[in-house]
C-alpha cells in the first residue's frame, strides 16, 4: 500500500478486503469512540481523514454524525490518486464526503486547518522521527483534536492476521501487508516516547480490541 503507483484490480480488491476486515474485527469503532470523547457541541465540524484509503472510515463517520444530528464536512486525503478514485466511487452516495490527492508533508497541506484529524491504520507507515514531526504538525492543524487508531505490535496479532489472510484473502497485497503492518506497529512505550519528544500530553491513550491503540490529543 506504500507504492503510490499501485492501481487497478489489485488496489480495488485490497481496499474491499480491508474494509471487511476492519468491520468484522471491530477496529473502526476505535475511531468513532474517540470522536465521542472529543465532540461536545453541535456546531459544524470539518473532519479530515489522513491516509483515507477507500473511504470506509469516512462513511462510518458520516453515519455517526447523522445519528448524532451533527453537520459535518468530511475530507479524505491520500497520496495515491488511484486510491482516491476508488474512494470517490465508494462514497458517491455521501454528499458530505469529498476526497483530495495530497502529500501531508507538502507545504500546501501544512497550511490547512481542520477541527478534527483522523488517522486510522496510517501512522505505523512512518518512523519515530517522522511521527514526532507529524504529531506536532497535526496538533497545530486541529482546533479540537486528533484521533489516532492504529495497531498493537503483538505476536498473537501477527500470527492471527497471517493465518486469517492466508485462509480467506484473495489479495496478495493484503496477505503481505497485513502481517507487515503488525510488525511496524506500536507498543505503549513507543507511542509515549513519540509524544514526549513532540511535547504533547495526550488526552487519552488506551488499548482496544482487536489489538488497537486509541490515541487522542
Amino acid at each position: 500500500m506504500d507504492d503510490l503507483e499501485s492501481s487497478g484490480e489489485v488496489i480495488e480488491q485490497t481496499l474491499k478486503e480491508l474494509e471487511t476486515i476492519n468491520r468484522l474485527l471491530g477496529g473502526n469503532q476505535v475511531t468513532t469512540n474517540g470522536l465521542n470523547l472529543l465532540v461536545k457541541n453541535s456546531e459544524k465540524l470539518i473532519i479530515a481523514d489522513l491516509g483515507c484509503g477507500g473511504g470506509d472510515m469516512l462513511k462510518l463517520v458520516a453515519k455517526w454524525a447523522k445519528k448524532k444530528k451533527l453537520e459535518v464536512e468530511l475530507i479524505g486525503f491520500d497520496a495515491n490518486p488511484h486510491i482516491i478514485e476508488f474512494a470517490k466511487q465508494n462514497c458517491k452516495e455521501y454528499p458530505n464526503i469529498r476526497f483530495e490527492v495530497e502529500d501531508i508533508f507538502g507545504e500546501d497541506f501544512k497550511n490547512r486547518f481542520f477541527d478534527i484529524i483522523l488517522c486510522t491504520l496510517f501512522t505505523h507507515h512512518f518512523g519515530d522521527e517522522q511521527l514526532t514531526q507529524i504529531f506536532k504538525q497535526f496538533k497545530k492543524q486541529s482546533s479540537i483534536g486528533v484521533v489516532i487508531n492504529d495497531l498493537h505490535r503483538h505476536w498473537l496479532a501477527y500470527y492471527s492476521i497471517k493465518l486469517l489472510t492466508q485462509l480467506f484473502s484473495k489479495s496478495e497485497m493484503v496477505k503481505y501487508d497485513g502481517p507487515l503492518s503488525v510488525k511496524r506497529a506500536f507498543v505503549r512505550s513507543d507511542l509515549q516516547t513519540i509524544l514526549d519528544r513532540a511535547g504533547i500530553k495526550p488526552l487519552h491513550l488506551s488499548w482496544k480490541w482487536a489489538f488497537r491503540w486509541q490515541l487522542i490529543f
